[in-house]
C-alpha cells in the first residue's frame, strides 16, 4: 500500500463509529449505485406484508432468543 492509501486508511480508522458507518455506506453505495433505491422499495414493501399478516392473526412472532436456540439445536453437530 502507498503512503498516501495508508494514511486515508488510518485516518478512516480514527473516526468515530458513526462516521466510520457513514463512509462505508458511502463507499458501498458507489460500488452499485441505484440498486439502493429498489432494495429500499423492496424491504418496505416486504415490512408492509408481514406486518398486514400480523394484523390479520395470519403470523405470530417469535423471540429472538428463542430463533437464534432453534438455529443453533438444528445445525449442532
Amino acid at each position: 500500500m502507498n503512503p498516501s492509501n495508508s494514511k486515508l486508511f488510518d485516518d478512516a480508522l480514527a473516526l468515530p463509529v458513526d462516521e466510520r458507518m457513514r463512509l462505508v455506506d458511502t463507499l458501498l453505495k458507489s460500488l452499485n449505485p441505484g440498486s439502493d433505491d429498489l432494495i429500499d422499495a423492496a424491504w418496505h414493501e416486504e415490512a408492509e406484508r408481514r406486518l398486514a399478516a400480523l394484523d390479520r392473526g395470519e403470523a405470530t412472532l417469535v423471540n429472538g432468543e428463542e430463533v437464534f436456540e432453534r438455529l443453533r439445536a438444528k445445525y449442532r453437530r
